[in-house]
């Protein structure tokens, strides 16, 4: 009987690594960033085409590579950033397991050109596929210049699943921006399909987070700041007033590092306790530098993962640092109640004769006082001024009392008749229609058949909204109110990346808007009925919103700005509705498509049967 256990060829496991390592073009460009962050670069420029399908590009003047090495990085597990295994507990790179390069060739075409300093010539090596198919001397800078194009080529399943070029650019510009956030003092660029997307200038970490993100970011933010034998812990968090429900920066760094931490996103959140509504996200920058011999980075590929040896000490250290500078900002006087060891404050008396100057002190006139004076007494008759002669002959038109309606009598109910007692309950009205009751200003009640039926009037709206919104979109039929002062919204470099799809689909919608430049856009016109709304807001979620829910298709990304723009013009929960605008909103949703849940999955309505309510009243 033959061997059924054989070793693998190298091409067949670096396509297996790959599958971990590049999932997608924002996995070369981190890998081929951090490596020429590694090399002692100076200005890295990125260059994309297609969002990374076509080719990709990275340029760099560090210390480049000599023939030997530049053959030999292309091999599974070389690399010059460790030698051993206890330099795993010692790293102060942003790699070293030696698998990027060799995933990269695997499934792509790549050139690169490099030359040392000390070299009058450089090299250039051409692979595809992890097969080598040229190398030879070539005129090159000093540094390296990466070009990889086709990606996944020869992985044809891979390549389908990419999602569409305005979602893969969004994740090149993510990945893009978690390195530039940690080295400041380098200068990079980033363009895509010729068009320059990023620009940023060695400078202080403040101003590369305002570069990136907006003016209006950067003066949102709170220094934090705490050194401790454990770890070290810097950066910025923002002020309670900047909290979102979506499309915030909550970024972790550790010695350099990009890090993914729930447990501590949750110590920071918990410093926002009662500062912000639940559901809400307040954004952060927080950088950690801790002994390398006290985290372990060896958990996946893609190095987004790190155990702490002490992490609930640093859990602490953390939610007391950003509470220190939530403090700081508020500027809330402390109380001190420890008077031992004070000295005494003598109250001041202007009658005192030890008071300097008492004796041209005026003395204070006293008012006469009735000291048997009861108010609870009977009171006595008080002298009349005769204003009771002007209503002697005065009688009232109808003397007949009038009686309370009852709610059990045959006859026809008033135009409006308040129900006693039942506060949170809307009134019961004369007319044909319904009568809905309102629970707490969120649900309304209505009688049905079957039972009682429940509504979530939040939810319902939303739905409603969401059809409108959707019916709009395809149509273009929305109506525009012109605004009297036109405000400015600033867009980030990675929502610039889906205005060119987002911009024609808002005008849809009732927007106006007009560009100004630089990510910059004056909003002239906002939809009817937006009065009251912060629509430069709006327009900030909506954006966020797309980048991370569009499709593959035009019909998502539809789906996702009516769906942003339901929950955000839709009727608040506790906002109080009369009788005639609950009629109009249970009429309008079940005109609706689907009367029982919201587009993203939650129940609007539920119906108490007539049995359980004759039980739970026994």
């Amino acid at each position: 009987m033959t061997d059924v256990i054989q070793l693998l060829p190298d091409s067949v496991a670096n396509q297996i690594a790959a599958g971990e390592v590049i999932q997608r073009p924002a996995s070369v460009i981190k890998e081929l960033v951090e490596n020429a962050v590694d090399a002692g670069a100076h200005t890295v420029n990125v260059l994309v085409v297609d969002a990374g399908r076509t080719s990709i590009q990275v340029i760099d003047d560090g210390c480049g590579m000599s023939e030997t090495d530049a053959r030999l990085a292309f091999e599974r597990h070389a690399t010059s950033k460790i030698r051993k295994a206890d330099d795993l507990f010692a790293l102060h790179t942003m790699g070293f397991r030696g698998e990027a390069l060799p995933s990269i060739v695997a499934v792509s075409q790549v050139e690169v050109r490099t030359r040392r300093q000390s070299d009058e010539v450089g090299t250039c090596l051409i692979i595809a596929g992890s097969r080598v198919e040229s190398q030879e001397p070539c005129s090159c800078p000093v540094g390296s210049n990466f070009l990889v194009s086709n990606l996944f080529f020869n992985v044809p399943a891979r390549r389908k699943f990419l999602k569409t070029n305005a979602t893969e650019l969004n994740n090149i510009l993510t990945a893009f921006e978690r390195i530039v956030l940690v080295y400041p003092d380098i200068n990079f660029t980033l363009h895509s399909n010729g068009q320059e997307l990023m620009n940023l200038r060695a400078g202080s970490l403040r101003q590369r987070i305002t570069d990136i993100y907006g003016r209006r970011y950067g003066q949102e933010l709170l220094p934090v700041s705490v050194d401790t034998a454990m770890c070290r812990i810097t950066g910025f968090v923002a002020k309670p007033e900047a909290a979102r429900k979506k499309g915030v920066a909550e970024c972790f760094f550790v010695n350099g590092r990009f890090m993914k931490h729930p447990y501590f996103h949750k110590a920071v959140q918990q410093a926002y306790d009662r500062l912000i509504p639940a559901g809400m996200h307040v954004p952060y920058l927080i950088y950690f530098e801790v002994n390398p011999a006290d985290i372990d980075v060896n958990i996946h590929p893609t190095k987004t993962e790190i155990k702490f040896e002490n992490e609930q000490a640093i859990w602490q250290i953390l939610t007391a640092a950003v509470k220190d500078a939530i403090g700081q900002f508020c500027e809330i006087p402390q109380i001190d109640f420890d008077t031992e060891g004070r000295p005494d404050i003598p109250v001041y008396n202007p009658t005192s004769p030890e008071t300097p100057n008492a004796q041209h002190v005026p003395s204070i006139p006293r008012t006469p006082g009735n000291p048997s004076y009861n108010p609870f007494s009977s009171p006595q008759k008080r002298a009349s001024n005769g204003w009771e002669q002007l209503y002697e002959n005065l009688q009232p038109a109808n003397t007949q009392p009038v009686s309370s309606p009852s709610f059990f009598d045959d006859g026809p109910l008033p135009d409006a008749v308040e129900v006693p007692g039942l506060a949170g309950l809307d009134t019961l009205t004369a007319d044909k229609s319904p009568v809905h009751y309102q629970y707490k200003g969120c649900y309304i009640m209505t009688a049905v058949k079957s039972g009682l039926m429940v509504i979530d009037q939040y939810r319902a709206d939303v739905r409603i909204r969401y059809e409108q919104c959707l019916a709009q979109l395809q149509t273009r039929s929305a109506e525009t109110q012109q605004v009297l002062f036109p405000e400015v919204v600033q867009f980030s470099p990675s929502e610039q990346s889906l205005l060119e799809q987002v911009l024609p689909r808002l005008s849809a919608i009732g927007f106006e808007l007009t560009d100004l430049g630089q990510g910059s856009f004056a909003v002239n016109g906002i939809p009817a009925g937006l009065d009251g709304l912060n629509y430069v807001q709006l327009l900030h979620d909506m954006v966020a919103d797309a980048a991370g829910g569009a499709g593959d298709s035009m019909d998502d990304l539809n789906k996702t700005l009516a769906l942003s723009m339901a929950h955000h013009v839709a009727i608040p929960q506790g906002q109080v509705l009369s009788n005639s605008e609950m009629e109009n909103l249970v009429n309008e949703l079940f005109a609706c498509s689907n009367v029982n849940y919201t587009p993203d999955g939650k129940a609007i309505l539920g119906i108490l049967p007539q049995h359980d309510i004759e039980k739970l009243l026994g």
